[in-house]
């Protein structure tokens, strides 16, 4: 370097420097928010910055945000004396438990994180991004929808969006975390995602809102109890979970991120177990009652299954008739489908055929092992279910086991009957390992209503039809529904004691866990709707 050169540097150094330091000032300043007054605004709401909630979504200090300077270039109706960088969404990435995750944030404080073309712009990088590098997705909402000042640029600027949803579905997880309002069409982009998360009170979701829909059908309501997340949890069923405060919620997004794989060519990330593989689960024969008609909790039954009692249940309060959880397995993650005796006798019915076709679905997409526990005694009866469809709904679920290609175990715990015995991952429609207690009843229908069928004519003719009915239901109990008929005709491959469970569950799964199935050529299947 020549003595020019070097004073040249030297002369330019603190230029560099002032720049420098200027651009920090620049995105603190971005980071802060246009006005302190907005800031105030949002806590007073309960309710965390865009980037107060991304610090607690990923490790410390690993989160980089990208296009923090970007600005609108629409003009008109005010909009051209309100230019504020970021144009209300933080994008970017960062580490969740080491591993690489996106996700943009709207930024109420600016324009109330309503959607522009520059906003658009934004969301669809990351989007596009996520999918390239295959690493999950997670969108922090908090917008109160499109941009009305920015017209028909704005919705396109949702069709994007909701087309890179579709086209990321079942390549990598999407995670949606409503924290705030989400009307009109913004509500289709989460409903798209694999998972939604909701706070209460502060969060709602809806096509239209309160004032809309008492004009139009003379309805009062709340926003909270159109479209609140007790609301969504509880009867409509597009909430997954619902949680008190954002804190709590971020960290159950952490933890389902560590669970699932970052994309759908890699399997579930495994973790070292300290829970013994071979641990005898003995104190199932305890949590389940060998009457079939008694109730018990089908969650305990589970928590004594896995890898230390630790569950991560999806959709817990809508149609809790069925239970759908994530957990591991001698350290690798499986989805577990099991019937609930608890809530309407463990029966299925349209909503439980729905929630459970779309779990199943969604860990056939990831990869994700699938253990199904069943104690099923029919589908639900009655004229409100046929005509709403439980036929199309109830074949959902069918379809969705049918579908899938991961490893699939099936364990009858007391009684399997009919058309639902079928449904819930039989040998018939594809599970690699079928397994039963010795206290099994698989049939086309219990006992007593079998022999009142069968020897209605007989019952009915005799002197004594209770003592008639009394001893044919016994007959048809010993003859066609004893533990072993199934075993005996191979349509479960083993009886195994309820102490075993856990060990036979974890041996079959590291057998299964190099399968290869090959699905037929076509362009996608046709989804009963």
């Amino acid at each position: 370097m020549t003595i020019l050169d070097d004073l040249t540097v030297t002369q330019a150094a603190p230029d560099l420097r002032r720049a420098a330091a200027e651009l920090r000032r620049l995105k603190e300043e971005v980071s802060r928010g246009p006005d302190p007054e907005a800031t105030r605004r949002q806590h007073d709401k309960n309710k965390l910055t865009a980037h107060e909630r991304l610090e607690l979504l990923f490790d410390e200090g690993t989160f980089t945000e990208i296009e923090p300077l970007r600005r609108h270039r629409a003009s008109g109706f005010g909009l051209e004396d309100r230019k504020p960088h970021g144009d209300g969404v933080v994008i970017g990435w960062g580490l969740v438990h080491g591993r690489t995750v996106f996700a943009y944030a709207h930024d109420f404080r600016v324009f109330a994180g309503a959607l522009g073309e520059a906003h658009a712009e934004k969301v669809h990088k990351v989007m596009d991004l996520a999918a390239d590098a295959g690493a999950p997705l997670v969108s922090l909402n908090d917008g109160a929808g499109a941009r009305i000042q920015e017209g028909v640029t704005a919705l396109a600027g949702y069709g994007g969006i909701f087309r890179r949803n579709v086209a990321a579905s079942g390549v990598i997880p999407q995670i949606s975390v409503m924290l705030g309002p989400c009307a009109g069409g913004a509500a289709y982009s989460p409903a798209l995602t694999d998972y939604v998360f909701m706070v209460r009170d502060t969060a709602q979701m809806f096509i239209t809102g309160p004032d809309v829909v008492q004009a139009v059908t003379g309805e009062k309501i709340t926003h909270n109890g159109l479209g609140g997340a007790d609301v969504h949890a509880t009867t409509s069923g597009v909430c997954h979970f619902a949680y008190d405060d954002e804190a709590e919620c971020l960290e159950d997004v952490r933890f389902l991120i560590a669970l699932l794989p970052s994309n759908n060519r890699e399997m579930p990330p495994a973790v070292p177990c300290d829970d013994p593989a071979d641990r005898l689960t003995e104190g199932l024969a305890d949590l389940v009652p060998a009457d079939p008609g008694r109730s018990y909790d089908i969650r305990a039954v589970i928590e004594e299954i896995v890898d230390d009692g630790e569950t991560f249940e999806v959709h817990e309060a809508w149609a809790p008739n069925i239970v759908c959880a994530l957990a591991r397995l001698d350290g690798h993650t499986v989805g577990i489908v099991a019937n609930q005796p608890a809530a309407l006798a463990g029966v299925l019915d349209i909503h439980a055929s729905e929630k459970a076709a779309r779990f199943v679905s969604t860990c056939d997409s990831f990869s994700i092992p699938l253990v199904t526990l069943v104690d099923v005694p029919g589908f639900l009866p009655g004229v409100d279910q046929e005509h709403n469809g439980i036929i199309r709904h109830g074949a959902k679920l069918l379809y969705a086991y049918c579908n899938a290609t991961v490893p699939r175990i099936s364990l009858v715990l007391r009684k399997a009957y009919g058309g639902a015995y079928i449904v819930m991952d039989s040998r018939s429609i594809g599970a690699d390992l079928a397994f039963a207690w010795p206290t099994n009843e698989i049939a086309v229908m219990g006992a007593e209503g079998a022999a009142n069928v069968i020897f209605r004519r007989e019952i009915a003719a005799s002197d004594d039809p209770e003592a008639v009915r009394a001893r044919r239901i016994d007959e048809y109990r010993t003859e066609l529904m004893h533990p072993y008929y199934a075993a005996e005709r191979g349509l479960v491959d083993d009886v195994v004691e309820p102490a075993e469970t856990r060990r036979i569950l974890i041996r079959s799964l590291a057998m299964l866990r190099a399968k290869r199935a090959e699905v037929p050529s076509r362009k996608h299947g046709n989804v009963p709707t």
